[in-house]
């Protein structure tokens, strides 16, 4: 699990520990939906462990295991090589987590565990092939230099991905993001990206790739995953489901974030993405989900970056619940409710935003 143990919130209030995670992670304010590129000091953030000393002088990415001939590169070796900048959406796969009930302990995401970056590295597959893959080679297990302790398991963050994802253009070893050098949050000097796969997937700090005859079984690789309860195998969290926010219109009360309007012609706004499909249809409700409008979509952005949107509401006063849901290219779309699961992964019901029009 993201964060902590499998364990559950038996009241409604938030614990000490999960203060302690928000305190060290955070999410994108929900205005950072304007932008194309999210400022990286804008840009969602999960850290499991500490934020590893790291000096790009002497940093190597071992390439070992199955493979004919096995490779040590340093950062000037990656920069030497053909580089690659794309803009990419990254979501946590714990997103959403906090809004279940009853609720599971960990990193408490409401909905802002988003981001969209450009970032700059060289494609791994080439690296791959110069090493060359042994036949029995059936997945790239990567590790990165961040150590802790999660589900009692002492270990280093790692996780693998099977050889023909990994073989994917576009999947980088990314040295920087919005044009700077990776920052120590952020995973510098070098860091795992597979585009359209939630964040946990993207490994930090990476350190040594490892070409496996077998699954990988370290804890990270099956904490990701959708079950029941403590003892469903469950399935793996891969792809990134679909997703609609909104820019919260009017201004807010400070405490409790309620939005005030007035009344009138409101240009609703937001981004919509999905790891699977081309997001192909955004609605819009201003009556809690009974009655939806389709919104007007933005021209299709690159392959793994969010789709922007826009709704001409025209608000009375009173009382109004926001909704808004998006629908991907292989039919998949929203949940107005979200089924629960034990680790509270792949949430993607809708965003609700209550608004006071006066």
């Amino acid at each position: 699990m993201t964060g902590t143990d499998a364990r559950q919130a038996p009241s409604g209030d938030i614990t000490q520990e999960e203060l302690q995670l928000a305190a060290r992670n955070h999410g994108m304010p929900l205005e950072g939906l304007r932008y194309d590129v999210t400022p990286v000091g804008l840009h969602y953030l999960l850290i499991h462990f500490d934020i590893p000393a790291a000096d790009a002088a002497t940093w190597t990415v071992e390439v070992g295991g199955r493979v004919e001939r096995p490779m040590s590169l340093t950062m000037p070796d990656l920069r030497a090589r053909p580089a690659v900048t794309m803009p990419v959406t990254m979501e946590c796969a714990g997103n959403g987590r906090a809004r279940l009930h009853p609720r599971p302990l960990s990193q408490p995401w409401l909905a802002e565990a988003v981001g969209t970056a450009a970032w700059t590295g060289t494609p791994l597959a080439p690296i791959l092939g110069e090493a060359g893959l042994a036949p029995e080679a059936v997945e790239l297990v990567f590790e990165g230099a961040d150590h802790g302790v999660q589900g009692g398991i002492e270990h280093d963050y790692g996780r693998s991905l099977p050889v023909a994802e990994a073989m994917r253009d576009d999947v980088l070893l990314a040295y920087e993001v919005n044009g700077m050098p990776l920052p120590p949050q952020h995973g510098f000097p070098v860091r795992l990206l597979v585009p359209g796969w939630y964040g946990m997937a993207s490994v930090k700090w990476l350190r040594r790739v490892v070409a496996s005859a077998e699954p990988f079984t370290g804890f990270q690789q099956w904490a990701y995953a959708i079950r029941d309860d403590e003892d469903d195998p469950g399935t793996p969290v891969t792809r990134i489901e679909p997703r609609a926010l909104m820019v919260p219109p009017g201004f807010p009360e400070f405490f409790t974030r309620a939005r005030v309007l007035d009344s009138g012609r409101c240009t609703l706004e937001g981004r919509a993405w999905s790891g699977r499909a081309a997001i192909e249809r955004v609605e819009v409700s201003a009556d809690g989900g009974h009655t939806w409008a389709d919104a007007a979509l933005g021209p299709l952005p690159a392959p793994y970056a969010w789709r922007s949107w826009h709704y001409e509401w025209d608000a009375a006063p009173g009382e109004h619940e926001l909704v808004v849901r998006a629908t991907d290219g292989i039919g998949d779309a929203q949940p107005l409710e979200q089924p629960w699961n034990h680790h509270g992964l792949a949430n993607n019901m809708v965003q609700r935003v209550p608004v006071t029009v006066r």
